[in-house]
């Protein structure tokens, strides 16, 4: 949940009715792959329900990862223009909110403050992710970096921990409830 947290953490209430607005749910059915490694895709993800798994081939298709509700996939892909690195395949029936990546770029050339926020929100936690990355492959580190931003303060990650949870559950009532 740390991503989602630390995105609506920094984006405005008027932000996140433009991505209720402009994004679509998606069922997701268990066994189903939501995103295959090496392949392009088209949005932006938040599991709203449900957990997916993510897993490389180039290690023989090891999990890499369990991911649950308030996880955002596809942002290394959006902010980097690259291809997936990883598969994602739902574990259960899962939802997501998608977000089309055409409209979400218009979005960010059209305003500039949305943009500013949105891609500050991506940077603190792929920095997080980075440093959680390093110190578990850093056996000799005498310094530690916490793992997540909800070890690390999405409460300190996020300056606003109370309105990005509060704002999170706002979106889970509204969208479910659409």
């Amino acid at each position: 949940m740390s991503k989602v947290l630390a995105i609506l953490g920094e984006l405005s209430d008027r932000d996140i009715d433009w991505m209720i607005a402009n994004g679509s749910k998606e069922k997701i059915t268990a066994n189903t792959i939501l995103i295959n490694e090496g392949q392009p895709i088209d949005a932006l993800y938040i599991v709203l329900d449900g957990t997916m798994k993510a897993y490389l081939s180039a290690v023989g298709d090891k999990e890499i990862g369990i991911i649950a509700a308030g996880e955002v996939l596809g942002e290394m892909s959006f902010v980097d223009g690259r291809l997936p690195s990883a598969t994602v395949k739902a574990i259960e029936d899962s939802l997501v909110l998608s977000i089309s990546k055409q409209k979400l770029n218009e979005k960010l050339e059209q305003d500039v403050l949305f943009s500013l926020r949105f891609y500050r929100a991506v940077t603190k936690f792929l920095s997080t992710r980075l440093r959680g990355t390093v110190t578990r492959f850093s056996k000799h580190s005498e310094v530690v970096y916490p793992d997540s931003l909800e070890n690390q303060n999405i409460e300190t990650g996020v300056e606003n921990s109370a309105l990005a949870r509060s704002r999170y559950e706002t979106l889970m009532v509204r969208l479910k409830g659409s």
